[in-house]
């Protein structure tokens, strides 16, 4: 299997996040093998048109949906992740903790 480019790493991370659940751009980036690129993936977001992505599951590391308050693209992320039953207060998310990771739970010591 070829290597992938950052951008298709990028964007399988983002597809790997499960319904109902967000991630930060930073943990999408080092799921991706790129630890310190959030700007890159916020890039690649930007410029993809799959209409599949389910891009509305990426948040900033706080849980704030990075559009501006109101604007169209604030609002219908906010309503996707809520009709995935996710918790959106005010245009934020409870964000997992680290150790609330499915490779935490799948790799911490017992």
């Amino acid at each position: 299997m070829p290597d992938l480019s950052a951008a298709e790493r990028i964007l399988a991370a983002i597809r790997a996040v499960p319904r109902g659940q967000v991630a930060g751009y930073g943990m999408i980036a080092r799921r991706a093998g790129l630890p310190g690129r959030a700007r890159m993936v916020a890039r690649v977001l930007g410029q993809t048109d799959d209409p599949q992505l389910p891009w509305h599951r990426i948040l900033r590391s706080d849980g704030r949906i990075a559009f501006p308050k109101d604007s169209p693209g604030w609002l219908e992320q906010g309503q996707r992740l809520r009709a995935e039953g996710v918790n959106v207060r005010d245009g934020r998310v409870r964000m997992p903790k680290d150790d609330e990771s499915l490779d935490a739970a799948l790799w911490r010591p017992r």
